[in-house]
């Protein structure tokens, strides 16, 4: 049906001008439709917000504000709108009604056509989180936005054939994989040699477990696990001597740090290492051997495990996950979820993103403020200061969403002993010198506390803003007061207090710590410019002769901060980029010689337009990189565009391949197309930095990474990471594949699909089914089905294998109970398709047309 949207408001009359009696049983339904893109051909979105009175009383047209949260920067697309929108600051803007406004009789809706910056794409580009504010002060949350799907395809493209992804396209792609036997490798991530015999070992509750000392740690975790599976916990104890009907851990130094070898024989299991991280991964990759029905039931007889001959050691030293949890929290216990997941997939490092502008996590014993303000987020009236404002849908009221939350220090020490003892290093980031907007407000709030009990020596200690500085500035996320000023004395005296106390935190906990995250991404233009505090400083110290010194001047401080105490600076690649002019007048990155000769680590997220060598010149250029490339490895992009596929976009979409092509060391040979899949100019292809040797040794690691602007439950989380996080876990372990440097194309293709395929069926047919149950089990994306009509039958298929297709012919929604998918079935309207796993959770909707 097509849909004409008017220009015009549709503003009722005849509607109550008073406040109703009752004002707090009204209830609004709202909801948001796209309607073009490139609306008047520039690059911005025209959209529909729709108000419904859904209650049995008029909306009054005046004593109260809508307030809401939207990503975008927005106006009315009329010239006598209804309502007056105000940008309070961030992602946070309010409705009022004007005198256009009559009110909004029982029944009756009111339409607002907006114009907002930049493309809209999917359903997270709604508007989220309404609320009504009285001007008595009564807030009433509205019920969750209803989101409709743009009506015109075409009018929704960015860009020409930007078209939504289909069924009939998903069926052509996973058509192309070739399909592995039903023989794989049992062991995930990859091992460096493995090698197949024929029987199993039988493990009962007869088994011992002997080991050398050093492992006793190791051993205690794979004691706990078996017991879990058999319900009975099996004899350890340290000797050297092998017995029969035992797994035996044996000290062999040859071995690296983190290498290992297993023996699985019929009389029993021999686990060879040099330390206790070696003997660990070897007892995840035990546990992989492990049918992953046993994880399923309770208290088996026995587990068998199949004969095999392994010698492993891993790829990269950092293998990295990096979580946000500012901009959404995550419960100690998911953490731990977390952790026992990555442990099993052998990732050594959580970095863990514990604060920015919505959100900061960490308790501070020393500055309480961070927590009882930085960590809750609700609504704000008047001169209240005590939480943040609400941000990505988080609503009026603190304690209640995702948006509010922090780990005490009793829960940070916990979840550090927990991953130290499954060989996880975290690392922790402290956003700075941008996205510190809640450290800023927190310590505004100490300030005025210590001010008014007379004390303003101490409540200047630890500012971090200075509240008579006129920079006007709008970060990316639409904040115009993020940043820190990094000419105040203050500031150093913040980052030495929270280095101190995460030192001692960790100390605390018995974890090891070498580097501190402090951020660095994301400072927008004109911070600084009339700061009187900089001034000030330009004033007295000569070694800083410009604003444009301030950076190296803040990271030269933070660096030696970090020093006194043995540690290496870590942060975004900013930390080691400066601003070049070509003689053309153009500006570009380019390494920051002041820094490059230090121990600094860089995350390279930037992959994209004029950055595709970004990684690769910081690594020749002498720093430490870790990968961190958003097209590949940022797990909260969508896996592809359409409208329901959460997830953003802006880096690109990252289907379950991507993380897996990636060629580490050559990365552009595979991957030539940009974020929006247009092919890479041969200009850029050719003359792109490649590694020099020295560069190569540089790139000291790769990371995963999930930004939590949209992930706002345990089971989101798991959807965006699972089953994604396995291919990255898999490049992250696994050996160079032959592919990467095959010099055939045609050959490295051949190859490159061959091994996809395999990988594929290791998802489908074994790891994703434990996952079903590992440790309560995952809420992983099960792929949908790809369909197609061939002479008048519709065909179906499926990216991994492992899971059921049913279907519907009447028009509803399979379910677990509907008709299964084994063969083509002739073609009606209405068909619709599913895939489901054993538990019967599903797949999103697969609908097929006849214009296929």
């Amino acid at each position: 049906m097509k849909i004409t949207i008017s220009i015009a408001l549709l503003l009722f009359l005849g509607i109550a001008t008073g406040k109703a009696s009752n004002l707090d049983t009204l209830s609004l339904q709202v909801s948001w439709q796209p309607i073009e893109n490139n609306y008047l051909g520039k690059e911005q979105a025209l959209s529909v917000i729709t108000i419904k009175n859904s209650s049995n009383q008029a909306l009054p047209a005046t004593g109260w504000k809508l307030y809401f949260n939207f990503i975008r920067i927005m106006s009315a697309n009329d010239e006598r709108p209804a309502f007056d929108v105000t940008h309070v600051n961030g992602d946070l803007f309010y409705f009022k009604a004007n005198a256009n406004f009559s009110g909004l009789a029982i029944g009756e809706e009111v339409r607002y056509e907006l114009i907002s910056n930049s493309w809209l794409v999917n359903l997270n580009d709604s508007p989220q989180g309404f609320y009504l504010v009285w001007d008595d002060g009564r807030i009433q949350p509205l019920p969750k936005v209803k989101i409709l799907p743009p009506v015109d395809e075409k009018k929704f493209y960015r860009v020409g054939g930007d078209a939504e992804e289909s069924a009939e396209h998903i069926f052509k792609q996973n058509a192309t994989i070739q399909q592995a036997g039903t023989s794989v490798k049992k062991i995930f991530p990859s091992p460096v040699e493995y090698q197949e015999h024929k029987g199993s070992f039988k493990i009962s509750k007869a088994t011992g477990i002997q080991f050398d000392a050093i492992f006793q740690k190791e051993v205690g975790l794979l004691q706990t696990e078996l017991s879990a599976l058999l319900g009975n916990s099996l004899p350890i104890h340290v000797s050297s001597q092998k017995a029969k009907n035992s797994i035996h851990f044996v000290s062999s130094p040859d071995l690296g740090k983190e290498a290992y070898r297993l023996e699985v024989k019929k009389e029993g299991i021999t686990i060879e290492a040099s330390a206790g991280a070696g003997a660990f991964y070897a007892i995840q990759s035990l546990k992989t051997l492990i049918d992953p029905a046993a994880y399923a039931t309770e208290r088996q007889t026995a587990i068998q495990i199949p004969c095999v001959s392994i010698y492993d050691e891993p790829r990269f030293g950092r293998r990295a996950f990096m979580l946000d949890v500012a901009r959404n929290f995550q419960t100690k216990d998911q953490i731990k979820k977390l952790l026992d997941v990555m442990a099993l997939y052998k990732l050594n490092t959580l970095h863990f993103h514990l604060n920015d502008d919505e959100g900061w996590r960490l308790e501070i014993l020393a500055l309480p403020e961070l927590t009882s303000v930085g960590s809750q987020r609700g609504h704000l009236s008047g001169t209240d200061r005590s939480h943040l404002p609400a941000s990505y849908g988080s609503g009026p009221v603190t304690g209640e969403h995702s948006g509010s939350g922090y780990y005490s220090r009793k829960d940070f020490i916990e979840l550090l002993a927990y991953a130290t003892a499954r060989h996880i290093q975290i690392i922790p980031e402290i956003e700075t010198p941008g996205h510190a907007r809640a450290a800023i407000k927190s310590m505004q709030a100490r300030h005025d506390r210590l001010l008014s009990e007379g004390k303003p020596e101490e409540a200047r200690k630890y500012l971090l803003r200075d509240t008579s500085d006129r920079s006007v500035y709008r970060s990316v996320q639409k904040w115009n007061d993020n940043v820190m000023d990094v000419s105040m004395p203050s500031v150093y005296n913040f980052l030495e207090v929270v280095t101190e106390d995460i030192v001692s935190i960790y100390k605390e906990a018995g974890a090891y710590l070498e580097t501190i995250h402090f951020g660095g991404d994301e400072v927008p233009q004109g911070v600084w410019e009339q700061s009187p505090s900089v001034e000030r400083l330009l004033a007295t110290d000569a070694s800083v002769k410009s604003k444009d010194q301030l950076w190296d001047y803040f990271f030269n401080k933070v660096y030696h901060i970090l020093a006194k105490h043995d540690l290496y600076l870590s942060g975004w690649e900013e930390v080691g980029l400066y601003k070049v002019t070509d003689a053309n007048g153009k500006k570009s990155w380019g390494p920051n010689k002041a820094f490059n000769d230090r121990n600094i680590h860089l995350n390279v997220w930037n992959n994209l337009l004029g950055n595709e060598d970004l990684a690769y010149r910081l690594a020749n250029a002498g720093y430490k990189v870790v990968l961190s490339f958003v097209n590949n490895f940022y797990m909260d992009m969508s896996y592809y565009k359409r409208f329901d596929e959460p997830g953003f976009y802006w880096g690109g979409f990252i289907g379950l391949d991507k993380p897996f092509s990636f060629i580490p060391y050559d990365y552009l040979k595979n991957q030539q197309k940009n974020y929006l899949g247009r092919q890479l100019s041969p200009k850029v292809l050719q003359e792109s930095a490649k590694l020099t040797e020295a560069g190569k040794k540089n790139i000291v690691g790769i990371q995963a990474l999930l930004w939590s602007e949209t992930i706002k439950t345990p089971e989101s989380m798991e959807f965006m990471v699972f089953p994604r996080v396995l291919a990255f876990a898999e490049k992250a372990w696994a050996k160079e594949a032959g592919w990467e440097t095959q010099l055939d194309s045609l050959k490295a293709d051949q190859a490159y699909r061959k091994s996809l395929g395999e990988f594929y069926a290791v998802l489908g047919k074994q790891e994703l089914k434990r996952l079903d149950n590992y440790h309560g089990g995952f809420a992983y994306r099960i792929p949908s089905p790809g369909l197609a009509v061939i002479d008048g039958q519709v065909h179906a298929n499926l990216e991994l294998p492992g899971f059921t297709i049913r279907y519907t012919t009447d028009g509803t929604l399979p379910t677990a109970q509907s008709a299964v998918y084994s063969k083509p079935i002739p073609f009606k309207e209405g068909l619709q398709f599913s895939a489901f796993n054993e538990q019967g959770r599903s797949s999103q909707v697969s609908l097929v047309h006849s214009d296929n």
